[in-house]
């Protein structure tokens, strides 16, 4: 696997697109499970079939391009907005990075990173250990890109985190990602309850750290990638389970500028596995 890994990063972007386009639609057409929850999920948001079919295709390329983020020649990617990062490191308290599920997310931070990691440090990210020993070799690799630092979650992860903030750099986190129980609060996304994490709005209310909001839509035929940056709207409630709620709703915003790239057949309203809780360290607690 190793090997096809690296076969897969070198080749065109292109060719990984169309061959990820075709995965996508054979697992939506093999699986009935995931067609449901495709269906369900894109519906709860108010989408019919029709207005997001392409996002089948696009969870494949997500799937294909891996090899190419991880362990190939970064892709080529603009930047729209990025004023509101700059004013963010100015500001001097940390910038805390939030993208959905959507588009090319692991290249979000590597962008991120070759723009602002030579002047302001490494920007710090969360991951989960692969079970997989070769995946779990290759993650570990791979994503320790230049300017990034991938910690495991665990506390001593979640402590990492809070020191770069502490000295004004950046960290980086999946905010729509259901957390293992006891890690999150039940708050509305697309008008559903769903388990959310609370780690993104600590770190970012007991820090100070600035909020943003980021997005990589693909472009077609191969072309690149643009990733889009904006500042959190309104200011961050003091309130936890407020705080998350704005976040999540961030995160809809975020997906309505381009619902043809989200995974809508991520379970996103599963239930929360059942894990040791990863807490915030008390110094950072509200």
């Amino acid at each position: 696997m190793p090997s096809l890994f690296r076969l897969f990063a070198a080749l065109p972007l292109g060719l990984l697109h169309l061959l990820g386009a075709l995965l996508g639609w054979a697992a939506f057409a093999a699986s009935a499970t995931y067609r449901r929850r495709f269906l369900a999920n894109a519906r709860q948001a108010g989408y019919g079939f029709g207005a997001v079919s392409s996002a089948v295709g696009h969870a494949g390329r997500m799937v294909a391009e891996l090899p190419r983020m991880w362990l190939g020649q970064p892709p080529r990617c603009t930047m729209v907005n990025e004023e509101c990062v700059q004013r963010a490191y100015a500001a001097g308290r940390g910038v805390v990075f939030l993208t959905p599920h959507l588009g090319c997310f692991e290249l979000s931070v590597q962008v991120a990173a070759r723009r602002w990691s030579g002047d302001h440090g490494e920007i710090t990210v969360l991951y989960r250990p692969a079970r997989q020993p070769w995946l779990a070799q290759v993650m570990e690799t791979a994503r320790n890109r230049p300017g990034v630092q991938a910690v495991p979650t665990t506390l001593a992860g979640v402590r990492q985190m809070i020191k770069a903030l502490r000295r004004g750099a950046a960290v980086g986190l999946l905010p729509d990602q259901v957390p293992p129980e006891g890690q999150g609060v039940w708050s509305p996304f697309f008008g559903r309850e769903a388990y959310t994490m609370t780690l993104a709005a600590r770190l970012a209310l007991q820090t100070g750290a600035t909020i943003i909001v980021a997005r990589c839509e693909r472009l077609s035929w191969g072309r690149g990638y643009v990733l889009f940056l904006e500042e959190l709207s309104v200011p961050l409630s003091r309130n936890l389970e407020a705080a998350v709620q704005q976040i999540n709703e961030a995160m809809e915003q975020s997906i309505r500028q381009c619902p043809q790239q989200y995974l809508w057949g991520y379970a996103r309203y599963k239930q929360p596995r059942s894990e040791a809780v990863l807490a915030v360290p008390d110094e950072v607690s509200p």
